[in-house]
Parts: structure tokens; C-alpha cells; sequence
């Protein structure tokens, strides 16, 4: 087992060295960051004093090398809009992400196996089409359409919840979790709909396996059946799916940090997109690809705990 978590950290390298190449030549591609900084109404002096700032002015590959070394000991460049360290300020921002990525995990796989592995068990039943109707419509709106639902219906209709914010958890758990409600269901509903479906679909395949009948044939309690059996060989499309859904909440979360003014990561890289502070975008791009890679590290890990047979 450890010589697999091994292999598969060191394949984890090249990917890691690929992201962050694209990373330093797509800001470069995208024209010169030193004129997009200045606007457009600087001086060329101007732009010299911050192309010379930026270290521009070098070749790429140099600018390449200083690059990567600066990487390597986790030095991200100084923000241009506050003149803290990246690092500084993605850590800094880091606990509403983590907290708000974390509640959405929890309560989409809560919510979604357990609606699948029912719609499943009781196919073409009422709850089978509400279950599906549920999951179409998760999967029609728009994220940002249902934030300002729930805003309308929860906040401003009901008085139940509040519009904005964020409050730590550490200092208010109560205040904390009123405030996660609503950005934590406008992140979940898509992808609960998504692994909904998938769990659904994965499960009623392996209930029409030949085990499956003879296990019934010998008299094994239904619900055994289902949720020891049924669900456990069902496992690896369904652990794929929340992967997936996982690493695409992770860029979902900066539209929903935007929509509910919450300081976290993802409002961090819209600051920075505005304000052209472009070692910024440069380190949250980078954070938000490193995330990716661990979560299929992860997945990958899954897999090989869940089914022992599987080898890399």
C-alpha cells in the first residue's frame, strides 16, 4: 500500500510541473503584464519602473528559472495591490474556503448516496421520479441563479437567515453555521444531483447481478442486500463521481464566495482579477490546481482501499 501512495505521489510530480508552466506562460501569453498593470493611460517610464519591478525585463527563461526556484521554497512573489506575500495572503484567506468546501463535502455525500441508493431501491416508484425531478432541476440552475433564490425566499422573504457574511466558527459556532446555510446548499445541489444520479444508476446495475439474485434466492434481508452488497460494489463509479464533483466545487467556490461576500479564496482571486494584481492570480491558480492534484491523489487512494485488486 505505501509503495503504491508512493508511486502514485511521485507521478504527481510531472503534472504539478506542467500546471505550473502553464501557469507562468499563459499570464505571459496573455500580453505584457507590466502595460496591463500601468493602464493604459502610463507613462513608458512608468511601465519600464514596473516591467524592471517584476523582473520582466529578463529572458524568459530566466524569468522561468527565478520562477521555479521561488517556488520550490514556497516564496509565490509580494501582492502588488497590499504589498503582503501571496502565501500570506492565500493563507490568510484560506479558513472561510476550507470551512465552506468542507460543509458542502459533508452534507452533498450525506444527502446524495442515500438518495441514489432510495431511488434505486424503490425504481419507478413516486420517489424514484421525485428523487430524478430533483436532480434535473439541480442540474438546470445555475449556481449563481440559486444563491439569489435562496437569498430571495430565506433572507429577505422569511427573515430566517442572513444575506451575507462570514463568521468563524471558532468564535461563534452558531452565527457561523446560519451563515454557511445558504452558500453551503447553492454549492451542494448540482452535485448532489450529479452523484445522485450516478449512485442510482450504478446501484440498479449491480442489482440485476447474478449474486445479487442468489443472495435473494438464499433469503439475505433486503436491506443487507442494499447497503452492504449492492453499495459496496458500486463504490468505485460513485467514488469517481464525488472526485470529480469535489474538484469542480473547488472552482464553484468563487463564484459562491462572490455571491454571498465571504473572504475567502475564491473572493481573493476575483480581488486580484480586478485590481490586475497579477502575482496573485498567478498564486491562487496555482493553489486552486494544487487542490485538484491532491484530490485525485486521494481518489486514487480510494480506489485501492475500496477494491485491493487494483494496481497502478
Amino acid at each position: 500500500m505505501l509503495r503504491l501512495i508512493a508511486l502514485r505521489l511521485a507521478m504527481s510530480v510531472p503534472v504539478v510541473l506542467v500546471v505550473v508552466t502553464l501557469v507562468f506562460l499563459l499570464v505571459r501569453l496573455t500580453g505584457d503584464p507590466a502595460t496591463v498593470l500601468a493602464g493604459d493611460l502610463a507613462s513608458p517610464e512608468v511601465i519600464a519602473a514596473i516591467t524592471a519591478q517584476l523582473g520582466l525585463d529578463k529572458s524568459l527563461p530566466h524569468q522561468y528559472g527565478i520562477w521555479i526556484f521561488d517556488l520550490l521554497r514556497g516564496d509565490f512573489g509580494v501582492s502588488i495591490a497590499s504589498h503582503q506575500s501571496v502565501i500570506g495572503e492565500i493563507v490568510g484567506r484560506l479558513e472561510p474556503t476550507l470551512v465552506l468546501a468542507t460543509a458542502s463535502i459533508i452534507v452533498t455525500v450525506a444527502l446524495a448516496v442515500p438518495m441514489g441508493v432510495i431511488a434505486a431501491r424503490r425504481h419507478n416508484s413516486w420517489a424514484d421520479r421525485l428523487l430524478m425531478l430533483f436532480s434535473v432541476l439541480g442540474f438546470s440552475i445555475p449556481g449563481f441563479v440559486l444563491a439569489y433564490i435562496f437569498i430571495l425566499c430565506f433572507s429577505l422573504w422569511l427573515d430566517l437567515l442572513p444575506v451575507q457574511g462570514y463568521v468563524s466558527p471558532f468564535d461563534d459556532p452558531w452565527g457561523s453555521l446560519r451563515h454557511l446555510v445558504l452558500p453551503t446548499l447553492t454549492l451542494s445541489v448540482f452535485f448532489m444531483s450529479l452523484i445522485a444520479r450516478v449512485a442510482r444508476a450504478s446501484i440498479l446495475e449491480i442489482l440485476s447481478e447474478d449474486f445479487v439474485r442468489t443472495a435473494r434466492a438464499k433469503g439475505v434481508p433486503e436491506r443487507v442486500i442494499l447497503w452492504k452488497h449492492a453499495l459496496r460494489n458500486a463504490a468505485i463509479p460513485i467514488v469517481t463521481v464525488i472526485g470529480i464533483g469535489i474538484g469542480m466545487l473547488i472552482s464553484g467556490v468563487v463564484v459562491t464566495e462572490s455571491v454571498f461576500n465571504l473572504p475567502g479564496v475564491g473572493r481573493l482571486t476575483i480581488d486580484a482579477i480586478l485590481a490586475r494584481d497579477y502575482p496573485v492570480v498567478q498564486g491562487v491558480i496555482i493553489f486552486f490546481s494544487l487542490a485538484y492534484v491532491s484530490i485525485n491523489l486521494l481518489i486514487d487512494i480510494a480506489y485501492i482501499l475500496i477494491d485491493p485488486r487494483i494496481r497502478y
